[in-house]
Protein backbone atom coordinates (compact mmCIF):
# COMPACT_ATOMS: atom_id res chain seq x y z
CA UNK A 1 0.00 0.00 0.00
CA UNK A 2 2.67 2.46 0.87
CA UNK A 3 5.22 1.25 -2.12
CA UNK A 4 2.24 2.10 -4.67
CA UNK A 5 1.74 5.19 -3.07
CA UNK A 6 5.36 5.91 -3.34
CA UNK A 7 4.83 4.85 -6.98
CA UNK A 8 2.74 7.21 -7.52
CA UNK A 9 3.86 10.15 -6.05
CA UNK A 10 7.08 9.49 -8.24
CA UNK A 11 6.31 8.12 -11.01
CA UNK A 12 2.60 9.24 -11.59
CA UNK A 13 -0.24 6.95 -11.97
CA UNK A 14 -0.38 3.74 -14.37
CA UNK A 15 -2.51 4.93 -16.62
CA UNK A 16 -0.10 7.71 -18.01
CA UNK A 17 3.11 7.04 -19.84
CA UNK A 18 6.49 8.35 -17.60
CA UNK A 19 8.39 10.52 -19.10
CA UNK A 20 11.91 10.69 -18.61
CA UNK A 21 14.18 13.60 -19.51
CA UNK A 22 18.24 13.33 -20.39
CA UNK A 23 19.31 15.80 -17.40
CA UNK A 24 21.72 15.27 -15.92
CA UNK A 25 22.54 16.77 -12.40
CA UNK A 26 26.21 18.26 -11.05
CA UNK A 27 27.33 16.01 -8.14
CA UNK A 28 29.76 18.17 -6.12
CA UNK A 29 32.76 16.07 -5.26
CA UNK A 30 34.51 18.06 -3.16
CA UNK A 31 34.47 16.88 0.50
CA UNK A 32 34.22 19.09 3.65
CA UNK A 33 35.77 17.79 6.94
CA UNK A 34 33.62 18.85 9.20
CA UNK A 35 31.44 17.89 12.52
CA UNK A 36 30.74 14.37 10.48
CA UNK A 37 34.10 13.31 10.35
CA UNK A 38 34.75 11.31 13.71
CA UNK A 39 38.90 10.92 12.81
CA UNK A 40 41.23 12.72 10.49
CA UNK A 41 44.30 10.87 9.35
CA UNK A 42 46.78 13.76 8.80
CA UNK A 43 50.01 14.54 7.32
CA UNK A 44 52.28 17.15 8.58
CA UNK A 45 56.04 17.81 7.52
CA UNK A 46 58.25 19.26 10.11
CA UNK A 47 61.42 21.11 8.72
CA UNK A 48 62.25 23.20 11.69
CA UNK A 49 61.13 23.35 15.32
CA UNK A 50 58.10 25.66 14.75
CA UNK A 51 56.54 23.61 11.93
CA UNK A 52 55.46 20.89 15.36
CA UNK A 53 53.10 23.62 16.39
CA UNK A 54 50.10 22.45 13.77
CA UNK A 55 50.90 18.76 14.70
CA UNK A 56 50.57 19.50 18.70
CA UNK A 57 47.64 21.65 17.99
CA UNK A 58 45.75 18.91 16.07
CA UNK A 59 46.90 16.08 18.59
CA UNK A 60 45.38 18.40 21.46
CA UNK A 61 42.03 18.68 19.68
CA UNK A 62 42.05 14.86 20.18
CA UNK A 63 40.24 13.99 16.83
CA UNK A 64 43.26 13.49 14.71
CA UNK A 65 45.82 10.97 14.25
CA UNK A 66 49.67 12.73 12.71
CA UNK A 67 51.39 11.39 10.15
CA UNK A 68 54.65 13.45 10.43
CA UNK A 69 57.24 13.66 8.24
CA UNK A 70 60.85 14.17 9.57
CA UNK A 71 63.18 13.84 6.45
CA UNK A 72 64.13 17.52 6.08
CA UNK A 73 64.60 18.07 9.61
CA UNK A 74 66.59 14.99 9.87
CA UNK A 75 68.67 15.82 7.30
CA UNK A 76 68.81 19.53 8.33
CA UNK A 77 69.33 19.43 12.08
CA UNK A 78 69.31 16.55 14.55
CA UNK A 79 69.26 18.51 17.19
CA UNK A 80 65.94 20.28 16.07
CA UNK A 81 64.70 17.01 15.55
CA UNK A 82 65.20 15.62 18.92
CA UNK A 83 63.55 18.62 20.56
CA UNK A 84 60.49 18.09 17.69
CA UNK A 85 60.01 14.47 18.82
CA UNK A 86 60.57 15.40 22.19
CA UNK A 87 57.73 17.60 21.94
CA UNK A 88 55.68 14.92 20.46
CA UNK A 89 56.37 12.68 23.10
CA UNK A 90 55.28 14.81 25.74
CA UNK A 91 52.33 16.11 23.94
CA UNK A 92 51.37 12.58 23.91
CA UNK A 93 51.90 11.32 27.35
CA UNK A 94 50.12 14.17 28.53
CA UNK A 95 47.00 13.47 26.27
CA UNK A 96 47.21 9.83 26.93
CA UNK A 97 48.06 8.99 23.38
CA UNK A 98 50.88 7.20 22.00
CA UNK A 99 53.59 7.52 19.26
CA UNK A 100 55.95 5.45 16.94
CA UNK A 101 57.89 5.62 14.32
CA UNK A 102 57.62 3.87 10.95
CA UNK A 103 60.23 3.84 8.25
CA UNK A 104 63.43 5.97 8.34
CA UNK A 105 61.11 9.35 8.05
CA UNK A 106 57.61 9.06 9.90
CA UNK A 107 56.44 9.36 12.99
CA UNK A 108 53.03 8.46 13.55
CA UNK A 109 51.16 10.26 17.00
CA UNK A 110 47.94 9.26 17.91
CA UNK A 111 45.00 10.71 20.86
CA UNK A 112 44.24 8.40 23.57
CA UNK A 113 41.37 6.30 21.31
CA UNK A 114 43.94 5.07 19.66
CA UNK A 115 47.18 3.02 19.97
CA UNK A 116 49.74 1.90 17.30
CA UNK A 117 50.40 -1.54 16.51
CA UNK A 118 54.36 -2.75 17.17
CA UNK A 119 55.02 -5.70 15.86
CA UNK A 120 55.29 -8.71 17.85
CA UNK A 121 58.57 -10.32 18.56
CA UNK A 122 59.40 -13.38 16.72
CA UNK A 123 60.42 -15.22 19.70
CA UNK A 124 57.23 -14.63 21.65
CA UNK A 125 55.19 -15.79 18.42
CA UNK A 126 57.16 -19.10 18.44
CA UNK A 127 56.87 -19.48 22.05
CA UNK A 128 52.60 -19.17 21.33
CA UNK A 129 52.08 -21.45 18.65
CA UNK A 130 51.77 -25.39 19.30
CA UNK A 131 54.77 -27.35 18.53
CA UNK A 132 54.26 -29.09 14.70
Amino acid sequence: MVFSKLREKLFGSGDQPVEFQEDYIEVDTRRDIGPKAKVLVRPFIIEDFSDIKPALDALRDGYTIALVNIKVIKEKDIVELKRAVSKLKKTCAAIEGDIAGFGEDWIVATPNFAKVFRSVETEDINEEMPPQ
